[in-house]
């Protein structure tokens, strides 16, 4: 079992910047991925940005610029203690919304708790 903790959200003027930290631990055994998830009020949850154990990233068209995702020495496949970070700048009020960090093992999902960022215009 995986658990993944998110923190470092907060409410912020618009263009302002927050760094979104995910720590995950457990039992960790062929791990793919992380990546960041956000779900603004009354919305679809939508990915935001993903990095694979062979560093690749993908981000959302909407964030490329602006979002930065990164760990501490890479993702290990196997290690229980990987950490996922979010830097995000140059925030708009309609990025409003949960983030959550996701691990990605063959055939399974962990999601964590979410954290709140808030954008005010």
């Amino acid at each position: 079992q995986v658990r993944l903790v998110e923190s470092g959200g907060g409410s912020v003027p618009a263009g302002g910047s927050l760094r979104l930290s995910c720590l995950a631990s457990g039992r960790i055994v062929g791990l793919q991925g992380m990546g960041w998830y956000r779900q603004p009020p009354g919305k679809q949850r939508e990915q935001v940005a993903t990095i694979t154990t062979d560093a690749v990233v993908r981000y959302a068209d909407s964030v490329q610029g602006r979002f930065t995702i990164s760990t501490q020495n890479g993702i290990s496949r196997h290690n229980a203690k990987n950490a996922v970070y979010l830097q995000l700048d140059s925030l708009k009020p309609e990025e409003t919304a949960d983030y959550y960090c996701l691990a990605v093992e063959p055939n399974k999902h962990y999601w964590g708790q979410g954290t709140q960022v808030t954008v005010s215009s």
